[in-house]
């Protein structure tokens, strides 16, 4: 094990390469080019009995670890939802480490615990939250999105399943659109509801939920002695970003007494440029609101921001006290081990604190701002290209595109030929991007939103697919 002295050396050392990683990470190929196993067997079957040296270890931490790592910091990884890391971020997240805190409640670290509270406020400002909701963090969506479930089944039911457990005769119902993340599916079965109790709601011809459906199907569930319990309405579904009419939403949820929890996961710090915020309009209807600043606000991963209107009713769903938890700060403060699921919490706020104080919220204004710009720069060459075709509305930093050669109609054949541009641009090396499916069409997304992405990259980016579909 090494001392002081030599953390001292080395740290210097894992500094100056991080930096370096940064400068040079256009180098590397987006995603990673091995094959299953490459990394397994390069690794002993058995742990050392003996010391190794820190730079042994890092010398294979270069050789075998980071050829088999994806660069989602790149700045031309345009997959998925960004997992966005900054320099303020990785710095906080060094001191987080260094410090080793466990932050379960407040005497446990007062100041992890204080800063939270203040950052969810600092967030709730930035984003155009109403005063009333209270915040948290979370680790994950999937995580608040359970706890969302969990808080509106317990106050349905006057918290008696968390005491008795269930009779059976629930017949709890849950509704979302048919392009809700598969979160909400793992939530339903983690919180007892069961799949067949998850109703997906039809969309409109932008993707959307479409709230008369949804009024329809809540009529239908309580005729037929259902229980309505809990909406997720997406601001930003996970395929297409489609944006549901939440106003609409919330007015029914209200009408028949049901939970609303929004789930604006990446789209959350798109609210930060208030001509942004149409889509939240009817929020103070809300009953919960999550969005990961780890997504696009320039956050290391992970960092969830749950908010929560009626704060008792999480804290009676999810408050234990034993023993040897209790203090004399009790009801004072925020322990907020009581917020969720974990009892045990990383320093998350620290990060945030770095991030928002680093930018300055104009900044993550201006760096928000660009990705969208850039995102509809590309959509014009896109519409301007006789042979690609834009699928859904482009909602701010992502597009779903496809290329339709005009001699080929065949659908089957579009769809191959688009599966086969994809393959191309991911083999390149140059870039990465994925794909989804709308009404049967192979759609490619392209979504910029890295912190580090300019304008440069958009034009490489169109440049490389104006080469490719030479080849096909």
């Amino acid at each position: 094990m090494i001392n002081s002295k030599e953390f001292r050396k080395h740290a210097h050392q894992f500094v100056d390469w991080m930096a370096d990683y940064y400068e040079n990470i256009e180098s590397y190929p987006v995603k990673s080019q091995v094959k299953p196993g490459d990394i397994y067997n390069q690794i002993p079957e058995n742990a050392p009995q003996d010391s190794e040296s820190i730079p042994d270890i890092f010398k294979d931490f270069e050789d075998i670890i980071m050829p088999g790592m994806t660069h989602w910091q790149h700045p031309h990884f345009h997959a998925y939802f960004n997992g966005n890391a900054s320099f303020p971020s990785i710095l906080a997240e060094m001191l987080t480490s260094t410090l080793g805190a466990q932050c379960m409640i407040w005497d446990t670290s007062p100041a992890a615990a204080e800063l939270e509270e203040k950052m969810m406020n600092w967030l709730r400002e930035m984003i155009g939250l109403p005063n009333f909701f209270h915040g948290v963090i979370q680790d994950t969506a999937s995580t608040a999105t359970l706890v969302a479930f969990l808080t509106a089944r317990e106050q349905s039911t006057n918290y008696e399943i968390n005491q008795k457990g269930f009779s059976g005769n629930e017949n709890f119902r849950i509704y979302c659109s048919k392009e809700a993340h598969s979160s909400i599916d793992k939530g339903v079965k983690i919180a007892g509801f069961g799949l067949e109790n998850l109703v997906h709601i039809p969309t409109d011809q932008n993707l959307a939920l479409k709230p008369e459906a949804l009024e329809t199907a809540i009529k239908n569930d309580l005729e037929a002695g259902r229980k309505p319990t809990c909406v997720v309405a997406a601001i930003g579904t996970t395929g297409t970003t489609a944006i549901d009419p939440l106003e609409e939403i919330a007015r029914i949820c209200q009408k028949y007494k049901i939970w609303l929890h929004v789930d604006a996961a990446y789209f959350g710090s798109a609210l930060v440029l208030p001509e942004n915020r149409w889509m939240i309009k009817g929020i103070e209807m809300a009953d919960s609101f999550v969005f990961n600043p780890h997504k696009w606000m320039f956050t290391n991963f992970d960092c969830s921001a749950y908010y929560v209107k009626d704060k008792e009713a999480l804290l009676k769903t999810f408050e234990i006290l034993p023993e040897y938890l209790k203090t004399k700060s009790r009801g004072q403060v925020n322990d907020y081990r009581d917020w969720g699921i974990q009892l045990g919490r990383r320093f998350r706020a620290l990060k945030l604190w770095f991030v928002i104080r680093n930018f300055g919220v104009q900044g993550i204004k201006e760096k928000i701002k660009l990705h969208i710009d850039l995102t509809q720069e590309f959509a014009r060459r896109l519409e301007k290209h006789p042979d690609f075709e834009i699928l859904v509305p482009v909602h701010l930093n992502l597009v779903c595109f496809r290329f339709k050669p005009q001699q080929i109609t065949n659908e089957k054949e579009i769809n191959d030929i688009n599966e086969k541009l994809l393959q191309l641009a991911n083999d390149t090396g140059n870039v990465f991007l994925t794909h989804t499916k709308i009404g049967g069409q192979y759609a490619l997304r392209m979504l910029f939103g890295q912190t580090y992405v300019e304008k440069r990259h958009m034009e490489n980016v169109w440049e490389l697919l104006l080469k490719l579909i030479k080849q096909l």
